[in-house]
């Protein structure tokens, strides 16, 4: 069995990501010893969106040019409204998810994080939730959509909103540790 602090989880991102959809994901699997790399389009800052204004920048670890699936044990990827939208139309964003998907790794998307993974075309037939707005899209792209808390198909975790991040972080620390 793997130790906590040998595993690496990725968390894909662009600017406008919601804050706290990617600080708290952060700080729990960091809490159990996780290395965390923040992967972004391009090296440099990367903004958050907190809730009504512009929020804190975070520094990318390592852009998506040149980091590799395969050094990760799952990925992470945050809401916010900005945030997926500009990830969905980088075709080295949704490669990287892709693989993921592809891998059977986890995958733990939240609130409008799920709009980049319905460009990978690998959603249908699997149960996930999300941001209310996305689930006509989730349907059309495949997915059968709940309103639940957190949801678990497979390799694939979702939320819905911030107000689900406990549960959110906890099933993803939990299957990081199976």
């Amino acid at each position: 069995m793997r130790q906590m602090n040998e595993i690496q989880v990725a968390i894909l991102t662009e600017n406008g990501f919601e804050q706290e959809e990617l600080t708290s994901p952060k700080a729990a699997l960091e809490k159990e010893g996780i290395s965390v790399d923040v992967i972004a389009p391009r090296m440099g800052k990367v903004q958050a969106w907190d809730h009504k204004d512009w929020g804190i920048e975070i520094d990318a670890d390592k852009d998506i040019a040149t980091a590799n699936p395969e050094d990760y044990d799952a990925l992470v990827l945050p809401g916010g409204v900005l945030n997926p939208d500009k990830l969905r139309m980088n075709k080295k964003a949704v490669e990287f998810v892709r693989k993921f998907m592809e891998s059977g790794k986890p995958v733990a998307a939240i609130c409008h994080g799920p709009q980049t993974l319905i460009e990978t075309g690998l959603l249908k037939g699997r149960k996930m939730t999300s941001y209310a707005s996305l689930q006509t899209d989730l349907r059309n792209a495949g997915a059968e959509w709940v309103d639940e808390e957190c949801v678990v198909d497979g390799n694939l975790i979702t939320s819905r909103k911030p107000d689900d991040l406990p549960a959110f972080n906890k099933k993803v620390i939990e299957t990081l540790r199976n």
